[in-house]
């Protein structure tokens, strides 16, 4: 419809169609801007907040919120490093500013780089959420 972010009961509505083995993963992208979804449990086992490095390093500081609540972030395309004005020890010393004890990974969605930590960490998810 024309809401700004999704709630609990339109997530719920949406189980109800999905066929889900006991094994897998429930992705819910909640998007509108970095603000809303930080304010809304929808039930999620973690939140997962992402920036990207081309839209500044300054996101932990300008939205603490979603660095507050996350259950880890991910600073995407790195793979774009080279070509940017980003400096990604400045961007990860604002997040410990923000959260000091936040799951960091930097990983390249187009390359794969930095990947295998943030699965890993999927699977651990999994691992430890009761049945």
């Amino acid at each position: 419809g024309s809401a700004c972010h999704l709630d609990a009961n339109m997530v719920h509505q949406a189980l109800h169609g999905l066929d889900l083995n006991p094994q897998s993963f429930l992705m819910i992208e909640n998007v509108g801007n970095m603000v809303c979804p930080t304010a809304f449990d929808l039930g999620e086992r973690a939140k997962i907040a992402v920036v990207s490095v081309t839209e500044g390093e300054d996101k932990p500081l300008k939205y603490p919120d979603l660095i507050l609540t996350a259950s880890c972030l991910i600073i995407n395309k790195i793979d774009l490093l080279p070509y940017l004005d980003f400096n990604l020890d400045y961007c990860l010393s604002l997040v410990k500013q923000v959260n000091p004890n936040l799951q960091i990974f930097p990983l390249s969605a187009k390359t794969g780089e930095g990947l295998a930590p943030f699965v890993q960490w999927l699977e651990r998810q999994r691992a430890e959420t009761p049945t």
